[in-house]
């Protein structure tokens, strides 16, 4: 019996995952087992799939008081992904902070598209990504696309410093020129592009206290709510590359299903804007408004 009792003592990997589990279920965590795991293996210095083969371990004292931290403020709402300073996207891994909103899956759609449109085109493209903010989208396309060439502008200087060192990370921060200004409001954002890719502020007003507790309280709401419509800053971007699109190219907009309608008819109101079909996301809900410049 003594025996079992020191047994039961001693918090090991398994144990802590289990009891962290369900406590971060009570709080209303969506994924109470990933967050444990992604919480533990950032702690422990290791890949999340090591902890599979650690269930019968012991997690020293240092090791579980940190993990206990960063588990009290996840149940308080802050994001995992500021928790560890990391989020993966289109496989790459990149640095985060509040300064920034945190990469999400739905966004490697625009990725793909312009890959896809710039294919065509010998990937010699000039590119901007207007908003970049963590620089998800310029440094993924600049890895897999050596031969285009790109801008990233935003308006915060703290989201710019965030994007400059993922460009760094992943050896691309000489073929990104970051600017910081508003849209495309500078000269070194003029153009002319052959792609305008954007994933803007795109959330109503009246839409905001619906966002996740997470969301609300710990991402840029500059980053996330665009206005009354959810299509003020869309409005006023499809206005500059109606003003700096090359002939022929394309502007990719991010947008989310409750706002998609009102996208298509701001971009639609540029005559010099062709209006292309909407695409959907992997749940079948409409997500990047594309259209591209006549002429």
């Amino acid at each position: 019996m003594a025996g079992e009792q020191a047994n039961s003592d001693v918090w090991t990997v398994g144990r802590l995952l289990t009891w962290t589990t369900d406590w971060l279920a009570s709080r209303g965590s969506e994924s109470p087992r990933l967050d444990a795991e992604v919480l533990l293996a950032f702690v422990r210095g290791c890949q999340r799939i090591a902890l599979y083969t650690a269930f019968d371990v012991p997690v020293n004292d240092d090791e579980r008081a940190r993990f206990r931290g960063l588990v009290k403020r996840r149940g308080e709402g802050e994001p995992v992904a500021y928790l560890v300073g990391n989020k993966e996207f289109f496989s790459l891994p990149f640095g985060v902070s509040p300064a920034v909103l945190i990469p999400r899956p739905e966004t490697e759609g625009l990725v793909i598209r312009v890959i896809d449109i710039c294919q065509s085109a010998g990937e010699q493209a000039r590119i901007v990504d207007v908003g970049t903010g963590s620089g998800a989208i310029a440094v993924t396309l600049a890895k897999r696309m050596p031969r285009a060439a790109f801008v990233a502008t935003d308006i915060s200087p703290a989201a710019l410093a965030v994007a400059r060192d993922n460009a760094t990370r992943h050896g691309v921060a000489d073929r990104i020129k970051f600017v910081e200004c508003d849209l495309l409001d500078a000269p070194a954002a003029a153009g002319p592009w052959d792609v305008i890719v954007s994933n803007p502020p795109y959330v109503r007003e009246d839409e905001f206290d619906a966002l996740p507790r997470d969301v609300r309280l710990h991402e840029p709401r500059t980053a996330l709510v665009s206005g009354p419509t959810g299509v003020e800053v869309i409005g006023r971007l499809a206005a500059a590359a109606a003003k700096t699109l090359a002939p022929g190219g394309w502007l990719l907009v991010e947008v989310g299903p409750s706002t998609a309608t009102a996208a298509e008819q701001v971009i639609a109101a540029h005559a010099e804007l062709e209006p292309e079909p909407t695409l959907k996301d992997l749940a079948g809900l409409p997500r990047i408004v594309q259209a591209r410049r006549r002429g």
